[in-house]
Formats: C-alpha cells, structure tokens, sequence
C-alpha cells in the first residue's frame, strides 16, 4: 500500500473551492495542503509519545525523523499568556509539579522536569536523555522545525484559557503557519473553532468529537458536546453544518470496546466534503481495520507501526 494512498471514496468536489480549476496554475502552499487531505494523513500524537515523554521536544524530534505528516500538540495559555504545548489541564501527571497549569507563569513551568515521569512508567523505553525535558512553548516549536513540518493543533480545554485564540492565531500569522499550508486547528468546542475562524478565515479547523452510549439509552450513541447527531443518525445536512467551517472530522472509533463509527460513516463524511482523522489508534490491527473501513488519516502514539503499514 503506497504511503500516499489516494482516498478514492473522496467525492470529485471535496475542498474544490480550495484548489484551481486551471490544471496549469499552480496551487497556493495553503491549496496544496487541502489537495494532501486528500492522501492518508499519519499524525503524532503529542510526537511520538509512545517512544519519549509526550509534548517534548524529544518526541517530537522523533516523529520529525519518521517523515510523519503532522505533528500533533495541544495548545494551552500561561498565568502570564503564553502558550504552551501541553496536554492535561493539570501539571501532575506528565511533570514533577502540581495544580492547574494555567496558575503558572512560564518561568515557573519551564523549572519543571516534563521527562523523568516518562523513565518511570516505561522502563523499557527510558532514556536518561529524557531527564529534565523543559515544558515547551508553540514559538519554540516552530522555531525548531519551522515550514519543514506541519502542525496538527489543538485549542485545550478554551474555557480555561481565556485569550488562547488570539494568541495562537498571533503566534500562526508570525511565522506565516497558516499562508504556507503548516497547520491545522482541531477542537472538541466549536465555539473555540469559530473564534479561530473570525480572527483569519483562513485558518484550516478540524472538528473533533467524542462519540459514547447515551445515559438515558445505551444504544443510542450520542456526541459529547452536541455538535453532531450520533454517528446512527447524522445525516448529510449534519456534516454539512461542520463542513460550513472544517475541513475534517476528527472521532473516537472505540468506547469501552464498542466502535461507535464504521466504514458508512466515514463514505458519508468523504461524500460531504470532510476527510476523517481517527484518534488515538496504538494497535497494529485497529490501524488495519480503520485503513480497510477508508479512514482519511490516523492519530498515533506509535508512528512507527503506522509508517510500515503505509509505506
């Protein structure tokens, strides 16, 4: 299977307005990466966490060394407005401080060791190199791979970080991210996407979501913010809502065991427009089945298994 298989089940019209009708003309770097969606994405979750403390540089550096085609990072504010790539709303898990990253100012976070956690729960890829990995910022980020990488961002947790929008979409236009194709923006809040899209339209969104068993019905599934039927019941006109402003969807395929999508959904989604991104896929054979089912692109702690598969 060629690594950039094309997702034939993609309708002829998918992101038409983004790229030229003239076959003659070249495409903007923006264009041409809408016309990749197209191909099957592999994503690094947080890097490649599975092999070195996520949101660090040194699994990123990883990732980067595999050809991945995108990094994955979470974008969240400090105390003093910063951002910074981290996943948890909280610092305890991945560092060797506590309470709410948002009460830290960034010199405080970077006196923090987001690394020896990593040692310790996973002896069998331990790297005394991974001792001390400063909590990164998104400038820091970019400065180290800049346009030779592309970006897979998330908004986290937008109700705790009042003004991460704007400081991102700041931080995207200073070192041209959107105008060269490098980044897309995902979130579960759509509200958070929007806010993205008011502050430069241009600004490629992925929309997430997080489908689980109703409480009132068990099997009925429901999304978790609302912002979509459950995937038994979506209908044209639903993805049709997300592609007013997305470009993608990004879902859940496993809850407690159960898929809750299958290949119906991902043909409906192809055929509105929107190319779907599967999250967090660590397991050789789930990636088989979700590649068999024409899933657009993969997110994974393990790129490596992903890229053997691909390529």
């Amino acid at each position: 299977m060629q690594r950039r298989l094309l997702i034939t089940s993609l309708s002829m019209g998918l992101f038409a307005g983004a790229v030229t009708t003239t076959a003659l003309a070249a495409m903007s770097p923006l264009e041409q990466q809408l016309k990749d969606l197209e191909s099957f994405q592999v994503i690094a979750h947080r890097g490649a966490s599975g092999h070195a403390p996520e949101s660090t540089m040194a699994a990123y550096e990883l990732a980067r060394e595999w050809d991945v085609d995108y990094l994955e990072l979470d974008a969240q504010i400090t105390a003093d407005g910063e951002v910074v790539v981290f996943h948890d709303d909280a610092i305890d898990r991945t560092s060797d401080g506590e309470g709410a990253i948002n009460d830290y100012t960034l010199e405080e976070l970077k006196a923090l060791d987001t690394g020896t956690w990593f040692n310790e729960e996973n002896p069998d890829s331990a790297d005394t190199a991974f001792e001390g990995a400063q909590m990164l910022t998104l400038e820091e980020v970019f400065e180290r791979f800049g346009h030779d990488a592309r970006y897979y961002i998330e908004t986290k947790s937008p109700q705790l970080n009042p003004g991460l929008e704007e400081a991102l979409v700041e931080t995207l236009e200073e070192y041209d991210m959107v105008e060269e194709g490098r980044v897309l923006v995902q979130s579960f809040e759509q509200d958070s996407l929007l806010k993205v899209h008011e502050l430069n339209a241009d600004v490629p969104l992925i929309q997430l979501v997080w489908y689980y068993p109703s409480e009132e019905d068990n099997s009925r599934l429901v999304e978790w913010t609302g912002v979509t039927p459950g995937p038994e019941e979506i209908t044209d006109e639903d993805f049709q809502a997300v592609a007013d402003y997305a470009v993608g969807i990004g879902t859940n395929f496993i809850y407690e065991g159960e898929e809750v999508i299958d290949a119906d959904f991902i043909r409906q989604a192809n055929e509105n427009g929107l190319p779907v991104h599967v999250y967090t896929i660590n397991e050789t054979e789930e990636m088989e089945r979700l590649m068999e089912m024409g899933v657009n692109g993969l997110f994974t702690n393990y790129p490596d298994r992903l890229l053997e598969l691909v390529e």
